[in-house]
């Protein structure tokens, strides 16, 4: 995710960046720009069309259809930034939900539970960063932290590794209550942050394998495509030569609104205007293993990345 100040007009302005739409663009815009040259000296000079010529009433339907296309695209916008803010709010529950289980067990969990403490230490921030790279497709190793009861092999890699973690952590809060560590009481202190975990892994994964209806999408990627294209044989008369920058201009517009939703509707990828994911792991990682410091007598580490 990029980091910039509102406020900065002239920096916007001024700036292109990788995920500019201009960059993403600039084929099409060439594209588009000889194309309504064509055009224009198709109509203009080489048919040498009469100005009054029925072509020129095209501009009218585009006066007309620009309102309806208009609708279309502010639909389209909200609903994708409606799935980034969904998202944006989930992460922030784990957040506060990785803070909070932290933050009751650090009393519960006595000065003897050496192993246990230090088990807590490591597989809360691994909940967050699994889930990270389950909804990017992938596995890191390097992020992963071991401890003494719960070590990279034992995780099955084919299966759902984010589940296979939440479920580590309920057994052993289960096995704690068993072995007398915890009373019953404390399986409910402690219930609403555990099942938050997978509530917060599903409602990821509607975003993420839940995209925008095919239909929807198509029909909008087709009329941008035919309203510009048809911008040209409209305004040539009234324009001349100077239609290719209106449709240039216009197709940048439209076009762009379109490749942003299709950008922000999944927030979970590497995108330059997805979530910061990564920050917010770590962000995690941080807090928890401050309010949960794990025991002098134990050491967790870094799972070491295959040579």
């Amino acid at each position: 995710m990029i980091r910039h100040d509102p406020k900065e007009w002239i920096w916007h302005i001024l700036t292109l960046r990788k995920a500019d739409t201009v960059r993403r663009l600039g084929g099409s815009l060439v594209i588009m720009g000889v194309y309504s040259a064509g055009i224009a000296f198709l109509m203009l000079d080489y048919w040498h069309l009469p100005s009054d010529s029925l072509w020129k009433n095209t501009s009218l339907i585009h006066t007309l259809l620009g309102f309806v296309i208009s609708m279309l695209l502010v639909f389209r916008t909200n609903t994708a930034y409606d799935r980034w803010w969904e998202g944006r709010r989930l992460w922030g529950s784990l957040v506060n939900n990785s803070r909070n289980l932290a933050l009751k067990l650090n009393p519960l969990l006595g000065e003897t539970e050496h192993k246990e403490r230090d088990f807590f230490y490591a597989m809360i921030p691994n909940f967050a960063f699994a889930l990270k790279n389950h909804l990017r497709g992938h596995f890191v190793e390097t992020e992963f932290i071991e401890s003494p009861l719960f070590k990279l092999s034992d995780l099955r890699r084919h299966e759902h590794i984010p589940a296979q973690i939440a479920a580590a952590i309920v057994s052993k809060v289960t096995e704690l209550q068993r072995r007398g560590v915890l009373q019953p009481e404390h399986l409910l202190f402690l219930n609403v942050e555990l099942l938050s975990l997978m509530d917060v892994c599903g409602a990821c994964e509607r975003i993420h394998k839940t995209p925008i209806p095919f239909s929807y999408s198509s029909f909008i990627k087709k009329f941008i495509f035919f309203y510009c294209i048809t911008l040209p044989i409209g305004y040539a008369f009234s324009l001349g030569y100077h239609v290719v920058l209106l449709a240039v201009f216009v197709f940048y517009v439209l076009a762009s609104l379109e490749v942003i939703a299709e950008e922000i509707e999944d927030p979970f990828g590497t995108d330059a205007n997805d979530l910061p994911a990564d920050t917010i792991c770590k962000a995690i990682e941080k807090t928890v293993q401050e309010l949960l410091p794990m025991s002098s007598s134990h050491e967790v580490s870094k799972a070491s990345a295959p040579l």
